[in-house]
């Protein structure tokens, strides 16, 4: 049985050590039968260092490390070329001083394995130094130059949080990489490969001739374990597993062609005995993506049923962030389908699977509620306990000392506890935490409600209302519920009905003076 290649990143290693390597090289032939430019962003974890790697010794012409593969008999190998490898994965970045040593360090390696000396080579000039290697190189072995740069975005991302230096940074990054414009001419292949993208005009400098193939339909396997590549590569590992939990687990990141796994998953899966539980998201929580989220006081219903441009996915800005386009670049969200309206295409996003789903649930509860960590699987477990056996009396003291468990002092330079969607966003948050169904703001011909949540069999139609009165007196009707009965919200649900499963219908009133679930009262339809 063929090991597996938890954490190796390099291709000789991985074919030189009985690890399983899945053949990307179809693929690779197609991008490198000519002269090309390309960019393409992935997730972290997603093997696009192996990717890279897999590159330069294409082009170095290690022969013997592609016996057997695709490309193998297909590749000229009389021909090698000069790679020049830019890796920025290793390490932080924390400042633009910092930046300019990591390039320094690269290029000095670079010019030692090409056995080249750039002349005033320098710490104060890494885009000069990049482009007298280009030439020189193309000079020495006579052919053109092969130019590799693995996380290309990584110093950029390490300071997100920090915009003026964020921004030095990225000044720093347009200075080298706009080498490769002027240098057009002496290049035979070009590979830029990060988790984002920013806009041409913000980090490359007019490289227009980059090729985006991050959404293109023929490279939407380039990383990535397919169906396929599971079930064969990986039969022996996977002898037995319930490929239908598996799928929804780990499968459904989607670029517009066939859907994949993230290999991390799949790999730390097998190794922990098919044991099903959070392996990629723990790695690297999107802290900023969720600071962020609480800064601008995110709706996170709006999480559910995004429908956006091309250009929200296109770029992002680090003056001007989308938080939308983060997680989908990040692989917090994925393309669910795609259709068009008004000659525009559209972009259904939503969470890949569950461990996803489950995980940024999680991390979201933390953060809107600012309670430690070990407290939310008893208010999980209480919540689906309620929920589950339809006990709204239960269901209400347990939201109430959910409420009443936030330290507000966490709030006090924000005005959080006076907005209706902070109420929502805490229920939301938890209810995706315990793998609800959840529609937001579920439209139908009366109007639309906040929230219809299936769980545990059973469908709930919610209604969220905030009073801001200083002493609190219930209402009778209540408001909230009595919107849902006079809209008819649950009048598109009745085949649910029809079938003999219950619905349910919660009207929810939290007050600001209290911050907290002062009436919750319901109707079963």
């Amino acid at each position: 049985m063929k090991k597996l290649p938890i954490g190796v990143q390099t291709f000789s290693a991985v074919r030189n050590d009985n690890f399983i390597y899945i053949d990307k090289t179809p693929l690779v032939w197609q991008m490198v039968q000519q002269p090309s430019r390309y960019f393409l962003s992935r997730p972290r974890r997603f093997g696009k260092s192996l990717l890279v790697d897999t590159f330069k010794e294409l082009f170095e012409g290690n022969k013997a490390l592609f016996e057997g593969l695709f490309i193998y008999d297909k590749w000229d190998w009389s021909k090698t070329y000069p790679v020049i490898k830019l890796d920025f994965a290793n390490g932080v970045i924390e400042s633009r001083a910092g930046l300019d040593q990591t390039i320094y360090n690269l290029l000095a390696e670079n010019q030692r394995r090409l056995n080249i000396e750039c002349q005033h080579f320098n710490l104060a000039d890494p885009a000069g130094c990049l482009m007298q290697l280009i030439v020189s190189a193309a000079e020495k072995y006579g052919q053109k130059v092969v130019v590799l740069v693995d996380e290309y975005d990584k110093p950029i991302l390490d300071n997100i949080d920090n915009p003026e230096i964020s921004a030095q940074v990225r000044e720093g990054l347009k200075n080298v990489y706009s080498v490769l414009k002027g240098q057009d001419a002496y290049l035979q292949f070009v590979f830029m490969t990060g988790v984002t993208k920013f806009s041409k005009v913000s980090l490359f400098s007019g490289l227009n001739q980059l090729q985006d193939i991050t959404l293109s339909r023929d490279f939407a396997t380039l990383c990535g374990y397919t169906q396929n590549d599971l079930q064969t590569s990986f039969a022996e590992h996977l002898a037995g597993v319930n490929w239908d939990k598996l799928k929804e687990w780990y499968n459904g990141y989607q670029f517009l062609g066939e859907p994949v796994y993230n290999p991390f998953d799949v790999l730390l899966f097998i190794a922990n005995h098919q044991t099903y539980r959070n392996y990629w998201f723990e790695t690297g929580s999107p802290s900023f993506l969720l600071k962020l989220f609480r800064k601008e006081r995110y709706f996170l219903p709006d999480l559910e049923g995004i429908e956006v441009g091309e250009e929200i996915l296109d770029s992002f800005e680090i003056e001007a962030i989308n938080p939308i386009t983060l997680l989908y670049q990040a692989g917090y969200l994925t393309i669910k389908q795609v259709t068009e309206k008004r000659d525009r295409l559209r972009y259904h996003l939503d969470m890949p699977n569950k461990e996803v789903k489950l995980s940024l649930a999680d991390q979201l509860v933390d953060l809107y509620t600012q309670t430690p960590g070990q407290y939310r699987l008893g208010h999980q477990d209480n919540l689906f306990d309620a929920f589950e056996a339809a006990d709204f009396t239960a269901l209400t003291a347990h939201i109430q000392s959910l409420f009443a468990s936030i330290p507000w002092r966490n709030f006090t330079k924000n005005d959080m506890d006076s907005a209706e969607g902070y109420y929502a966003s805490v229920m939301f948050a938890y209810l995706s935490s315990l793998n609800a169904q959840i529609t937001a703001e579920d439209t139908s011909n009366h109007g639309q409600v906040d929230l219809t949540v299936k769980l545990a069999g059973q469908l709930f139609i919610m209604e969220f209302k905030l009073d801001k009165s200083v002493d609190y007196q219930a209402q009778t009707p209540n408001p909230a519920l009595q919107q849902i009965i006079n809209k008819q919200y649950a009048q598109k649900h009745q085949a649910w009905s029809n079938a003999g499963k219950p619905i349910y219908l919660l009207g929810f009133v939290f007050n600001q003076t209290a911050r907290n679930l002062v009436q919750l009262d319901w109707a079963q339809v």
